[in-house]
């Protein structure tokens, strides 16, 4: 699928390029690897110390009622890339592939003359058609599948259908770092992209695969949590690792003069895990917490949903809390308003510049959730899941609900944990929300 313009943003292109870089922001997306929903300091965490991304948040716009598209990887990125539906950008489940051509975050802004680099985690596709540079990013820095182990850089979880392999690379060129702690390496690339002496603003996608398995960090990080548990410590040190990675950036960006001209979207991509690979000895994991929420990752309910998210640009947006209902796949079309630049048509995304600016309402009247099965929407407080599976810590975790609970029906404003099925108080409801969400899953691609 090519990247076509209109005729109206092809004779815009030229005044766009014109601009200073002075009036158009930089642009800088940050993503975090199966977070826990409340596993930050100014999420409520008491436990971590992430004091780099509080200090942050108290000068953002912080999202209350922020989502992913998706409760699992590779779709969730496709959404933020994107400003689609993960089925709609060719990704409806891990190990699918971005659709070559589609309009992105990278042929965006490239496109409009911005220095464009993706680091770190891509898992949206292997092929030449769908490599980050396919996609319009400049330079990449980084691994292609979905995790890597943090020091030898290998991918190995899947033996023995698929022996383990290497897996970091600059570009189309494959390289090699052992030994070196990959979080603290994508940091270094991160500073040395955006400090470069340039008059080009730049848009760069910073996808940290902290704190996803493998739970890796040196010492020095585990240090800081000395009474914790083995597994939160180590969750809490790849948090840490992360937190001062974006403390050296703003550094970096402060001594350039570039910061206060940079816009930064701050969010997770599911919430935390359970799978038994990211915990000890062959037991579920236990690290990540999403309370209040219900379920996990790979879950539509809230726990595998809704993420942390904030977004920093102190000369347009106030510092604030907002509880209007968004998506990561708005991440797009609002950097692009933001930075007066065309949006492709096709996207499913909606800007959100005005509610960051100055408080509108939702672009959003319903959301919806499809994986694994399971269905869910979601319309004002009001939200639906269909065959819900929890993924929790029973082994029963992964199958999903049956008799009434088939279709839960919560008010997330009273009960944000989802735990009680208002159903029969509701039916009319629950048949309005339930036609909502299969004519939304028809209309998708197969």
């Amino acid at each position: 699928m090519p990247f076509h313009l209109t005729r109206r943003q092809i004779l815009a292109a030229p005044a766009l390029l014109a601009q200073s870089s002075q009036t158009r922001p930089n642009i800088l997306v940050v993503v975090l690897d199966d977070l826990g929903c409340r596993d930050l300091g100014f999420l409520g965490a008491k436990d971590l110390k992430t004091s780099n991304l509080d200090a942050l948040a108290s000068k953002s716009a912080v999202l209350s009622n922020w989502y992913s598209n998706a409760p699992v990887c590779a779709p969730a990125r496709a959404s933020i890339l994107s400003g689609r539906y993960p089925v709609r950008a060719g990704v409806p489940a891990n190990s699918s592939e971005l659709t070559p051509g589609l309009p992105t975050l990278g042929s965006t802004f490239q496109a409009a003359g911005y220095r464009t680099a993706a680091i770190g985690k891509w898992h949206l596709g292997l092929q030449p058609g769908t490599h980050p540079n396919a996609h319009g990013f400049d330079s990449f820095y980084g691994f292609l599948n979905g995790c890597i182990d943090f020091y030898s850089h290998r991918f190995y979880w899947g033996d023995p259908v698929r022996p383990n392999f290497h897996d970091l690379w600059r570009n189309r060129t494959e390289i090699f770092e052992d030994g070196q702690y990959f979080t603290e390496r994508m940091t270094d690339e991160a500073i040395n992209f955006l400090s470069a002496k340039t008059d080009q603003p730049f848009c760069t996608y910073l996808a940290f695969n902290a704190p996803h398995y493998p739970m890796h960090a040196p010492d020095k990080y585990m240090r800081r949590f000395p009474n914790f548990p083995l597994e939160r410590r180590t969750y809490a040190a790849m948090i840490a690792a992360v937190d001062d990675g974006i403390g050296r950036i703003r550094a970096a960006l402060e001594k350039t003069g570039q910061w206060d001209n940079t816009l930064l979207f701050f969010t997770g991509d599911n919430g935390a895990t359970t799978e038994k690979r990211a915990g000890i000895d062959g037991q579920y994991a236990t690290a990540g917490v999403n309370a209040p929420y219900r379920g996990f990752k790979f879950s539509v309910f809230d726990g595998g949903t809704h993420i942390p998210g904030f977004v920093h640009y102190p000369s347009k947006i106030r510092p604030r809390n907002l509880s209007q209902i968004a998506q990561a796949m708005d991440i797009l079309p609002t950097v692009l308003e933001a930075s007066g630049l065309p949006l492709p048509s096709g996207m499913d995304g909606r800007s959100i510049w005005k509610t960051l600016t100055s408080d509108a309402s939702s672009p959003h009247k319903e959301l919806f959730w499809t994986n694994q099965g399971q269905l869910a929407v979601r319309r004002g407080p009001w939200k639906l899941v269909i065959n819900g599976k929890d993924f929790d810590r029973r082994p029963e975790g992964n199958k999903s609900l049956t008799g009434a609970d088939a279709l839960f029906l919560a008010n997330l404003d009273e009960d944000p944990s989802e735990s009680r099925n208002l159903r029969s108080l509701h039916p009319a409801l629950v048949d309005e929300l339930a036609t909502l969400a299969s004519k939304w899953r028809a209309s998708l691609p197969n």
